[in-house]
């Protein structure tokens, strides 16, 4: 179209820049009125895509969104047809939609309980997409029978946070779902055996951050990177195997917070990473104090001052 519009001109003005009649689909000169060009073609988009116009983006679309892949080319849309051998009181045929197929119609509940729950916490689209092939591989496989979707729908989101490194915990999942914990767990368990590759473990310094953004340090960038470096040493110097990945997390920010000078009780850290075993994760931690703060770090609390489980317990708990 902007090719053939440059190559329109008034005969009488050929220097004056034509104006566009949208409704009548003309091009006129300003200066005469003269009509140069009718019956217009409008390439603008003919629907309009929200997530596109509500911002600055030009949306180029003339024909909606765009088809869901994972449905292995099932149609999005739904067939409506008058049926002449059924006739109302007034003598026509009524109308009858065809029937989606069982296949169709799991997917596109469990894809929407995926797509509910991802925009609650912000989810990126790389997550959900993961989730949503994880799911179809799930119900492909008939190990779904019998089972909620959107507790399916929450183990595929917990199993495609972890292999795209931004983990999240089961309580958290379970925060943001109509699921429980136990059934979450119980999916995630057979979910696994679906895969052809068990996700890898969570990355427990990938949590530090956003448990610190919770907590609201003023010394937030150095309690964070001085937490993290105590996860990394105590996997290697303390029996922590077996405890709660979020307790240790928990257990290492508290260690980091009373050596920054910003000590925070106990019950505060416990609500953010929903946690209820940090006191015995951080009594581990305390054994092996002196080698998990880096060499060069400058304690606002000694290591000897830190408190225990028997002379400040009223305080941490």
């Amino acid at each position: 179209m902007s090719r053939y519009m440059k190559q329109l001109a008034c005969r009488f003005h050929p220097e004056s820049v034509l104006i566009e009649d949208y409704r009548a689909g003309d091009m006129i000169c300003p200066d005469c009125g003269l009509v140069v060009g009718d019956r217009m073609i409008d390439v603008g988009s003919e629907w309009r895509t929200f997530s596109v116009n509500d911002g600055d983006q030009k949306d180029m679309s003339r024909v909606g969104s765009l088809e869901e892949p994972l449905f292995d080319g099932l149609d999005s849309f739904a067939t409506v047809m008058r049926d002449p051998s059924t006739r109302d009181k007034f003598g026509k045929g009524k109308y009858r939609s065809e029937q989606m197929s069982t296949k169709e119609r799991v997917l596109r509940n469990g894809f929407g309980s995926i797509q509910a729950i991802g925009a609650k916490v912000n989810l990126e689209k790389r997550i959900t997409e993961r989730a949503k092939v994880i799911f179809k591989q799930y119900y492909e496989q008939k190990h779904s029978n019998g089972r909620n979707y959107d507790t399916i729908a929450a183990a595929c989101i917990y199993i495609a946070c972890r292999e795209q490194k931004m983990p999240r915990t089961f309580k958290e999942i379970c925060a943001i779902s109509h699921s429980s914990t136990k059934g979450i767990a119980r999916c995630y368990k057979q979910l696994i055996e679906t895969l052809s590759k068990t996700p890898e473990a969570t990355d427990l310094k990938s949590l530090v951050p956003r448990f610190c953004n919770h907590l609201g340090f003023k010394k937030e960038k150095l309690i964070q990177k001085t937490a993290q470096h105590i996860v990394e040493k105590a996997s290697e110097l303390c029996n922590i195997q077996s405890r709660s990945p979020t307790a240790i997390v928990g257990a290492c920010i508290y260690m980091a917070a009373i050596a920054c000078g910003e000590e925070r009780p106990l019950k505060d850290i416990q609500q953010a990473t929903s946690a209820t075993t940090i006191r015995q994760a951080y009594q581990i931690l305390l054994t092996k104090v002196t080698e998990l703060f880096p060499q060069d770090f400058q304690f606002n609390v000694l290591p000897s001052d830190f408190p225990t489980l028997s002379n400040r317990k009223a305080k941490i708990t």
